[in-house]
């Protein structure tokens, strides 16, 4: 298991990487499918915490994986099979998942977090004995992460606020383990290889939001296609492909080698893209079932859940793109002028607005933030063009 080579060119995901993330697809359907059932029953200060609880689990583990890879997929015998534990740890996570939602019993999903960060830990000592410059950097990751596995099953037996507290204290530990290991020398990640994993991992978790809309709209589909049901398909298939676009607008490989320093801010930043992108799904999933049957929550309830994880991806999306990018940025305002408009509109459907024309309504202003997007790239390519002639 030696370093790879940072600059080593047409360096693309693997097929076990690609299989690897297929498995989280199961964890985030769980947790979307969850927090959709609490948004319903008008639950959503009971079900929200948790949401963001699990998510984090299933993200850290996957980011961790993902830039372990980076740095040492040797695709050997032993990589192979910590992997596939890896694996099965997140089947348990996702197994546990309506329990830790719904009961508050986390038992199942720390478990299998545990599988999952226990796999990791052996993939580290592998790295210290096989590359003596970065021996350093992955014995720090071993003993961090082994310390902290310990502190999550501690967790298990605290009860209530203690538990919740003692959560928030094992996150800041788990983000401060690679900060700590990676001071004094950064493991050999390679930028764009990093850029396309977490660009896939963000259509995977585009794809879920696509399934869950698709999911719930079709009973009232088998019960008779009318105008609500085209909205609100149609809307959120609109309203995810600008998702989708606006992503991809910004390659983040040439400024993640330009810019390493920067990588913890951006792997770090992604939390809220994934997590927002499966709530986005869950909202969705909530507007298509108010076409079959009424709901506890009040519709305002359901235009906010579609509405906010939109805003938080738009911020999000800029926040960790921007610092990336060489051209000067003009594109906060309009990002801004969006999230108002959204959440004029979420508010609009407390008051007696559609919803199915409001899933529609909210993908103007994303839609919007992509054309002025492209425009201004095309400006800046036009004036590179110029300044080179």
């Amino acid at each position: 298991m030696l370093a790879r080579d940072t600059d080593e060119p047409h360096r693309v995901s693997t097929s076990l990487e690609l299989l690897f993330d297929l498995t989280f697809v199961v964890a985030v359907a769980a947790a979307a499918a969850q927090l959709a059932h609490a948004i319903v029953e008008n639950h959503v200060a009971e079900g929200l915490p948790g949401y963001l609880m699990v998510f984090f689990a299933i993200w850290w583990a996957w980011m961790n994986f993902t830039w372990f890879a980076s740095a040492y997929d040797c695709d050997d015998t032993p990589y192979r099979l910590l992997t596939l534990l890896q694996m099965g740890g997140v089947l348990v996570l996702a197994a546990g998942v309506p329990a830790a939602l719904n009961d508050k019993n986390f038992t199942a999903v720390t478990i299998g977090y545990v599988i999952m960060r226990v796999a990791m830990l052996m993939q580290w000592l592998r790295a210290a004995r096989n590359d003596p410059a970065h021996r350093a950097a992955a014995h720090r990751y071993a003993l961090g992460t082994a310390a902290v596995q310990i502190g999550w099953l501690v967790r298990l037996a605290l009860p209530g606020t203690a538990g919740f507290v003692g959560f928030l204290v094992l996150v800041v530990a788990e983000l401060a383990v690679p900060m700590w290991a990676e001071r004094r020398s950064g493991t050999p990640w390679h930028p764009h290889h990093i850029a396309e994993r977490y660009g896939l991992f963000t259509i995977i978790v585009l794809g879920e939001s696509v399934l869950a809309a698709s999911r719930a709209l079709a009973p009232a589909v088998a019960a008779g296609v009318t105008r609500d049901t085209v909205l609100v398909g149609g809307g959120s298939l609109i309203l995810l492909f600008a998702c989708w676009w606006l992503y991809f607008l910004a390659p983040a490989g040439k400024g993640l080698a330009e810019h390493r320093e920067r990588s913890f801010w951006w792997g770090y930043g992604h939390y809220g893209i994934f997590a927002g992108l499966a709530a986005l799904g869950a909202g969705l999933e909530v507007v298509a079932e108010t076409l079959i049957h009424p709901i506890a929550a009040p519709a305002g309830v359901a235009g906010f859940a579609v509405a906010v994880p939109v805003m938080v991806y738009l911020l999000l999306v800029w926040a960790l793109h921007a610092p990336l990018e060489a051209a000067p940025n003009e594109k906060l305002g309009y990002v801004l002028a969006a999230c108002v408009l959204l959440g004029g509109i979420g508010a609009a459907t407390a008051v007696g607005f559609a919803l199915p024309w409001a899933v529609v309504a909210m993908s103007v202003p994303v839609w919007a933030v992509v054309v002025l997007r492209v425009a201004a790239d095309h400006r800046h390519a036009r004036r590179g063009v110029g300044a080179s002639a």
